[in-house]
């Protein structure tokens, strides 16, 4: 069953084992993308997915991809790359930049799910330090990057983009060696793409993920903005 969601941004959403099979994770349509509805999602394990000419469409699916950042793998080609050093990352220091250049359409697919408006919401929730980008430079010039909420030691990831090879597993390693030392504990890669797996991402029951969900997201994580963290090259350890 699809539940049609209630007008009040803080109406509570229906329980994810509600979600559709097929297709996988369909949970609730209507609704909007207020801060608080964001919010109500994530600590739910639900989030926003739709595209141009659709409702808002809400989603949990079952199994769910999670990374651990300290199990973050890097393979011997990225090792080579980042002893290198030719890049250097930054944090929250060109939120819209990455939002859009995630929102570009891709080589398989001519469209975007990241639609103005929910442009607009998450640059809401990176106005209230909610939201972060983490952003790779090659020679000043921004080449790959990624976007998602923080809420207590969860990290969502939303999306990234890569105009150089590695230019985007290298965000994702760094913002992964940097939650670690933070104390995170999981970042929601939300669905399986082979991208993701080769770094370590696992699938794992919605149920255990909730659960885990309901716990990780009480520490206390790294509230406000990001963009006090030092430009710097990342680690291949």
């Amino acid at each position: 069953m699809i539940f049609l969601l209630d007008d009040e941004p803080t109406a509570p959403f229906p329980e994810v084992s509600l979600a559709e099979r097929e297709p996988n994770g369909l949970l609730a349509v209507g609704g909007d993308l207020t801060t608080q509805r964001l919010i109500n999602a994530y600590l739910k394990g639900i989030f926003p997915w739709f595209s141009e000419g659709e409702p808002i469409l809400w989603w949990s699916p079952d199994p769910r991809t999670v990374l651990f950042p300290d199990k973050i793998k890097i393979s011997r080609s990225l090792r080579k790359t980042l002893r290198k050093r030719t890049f250097q990352v930054s944090f929250d220091h060109a939120f819209e930049a990455v939002i859009h250049a995630c929102a570009e359409p891709r080589d398989k697919s001519p469209g975007t799910w990241l639609l103005p408006e929910m442009i607009a919401a998450y640059h809401q929730q990176y106005e209230m330090g909610l939201a972060h980008s983490v952003e790779v430079w090659q020679d000043g010039t921004l080449v790959g990057g990624l976007y998602g909420m923080s809420l207590g030691g969860v990290f969502f990831g939303e999306s990234m983009f890569s105009r150089v090879s590695d230019s985007s597993k290298i965000a994702l390693v760094h913002l992964s060696q940097c939650l670690s030392a933070w104390g995170y504990k999981m970042i929601d890669c939300q669905v399986y793409t082979s991208h993701i797996a080769s770094l370590g991402a696992i699938e794992i029951p919605r149920q255990i993920f909730c659960r885990d969900l309901a716990q990780w997201t009480r520490l206390p994580g790294r509230p406000g903005n990001w963009s006090d963290i030092p430009t710097s090259y990342p680690t291949e350890a």
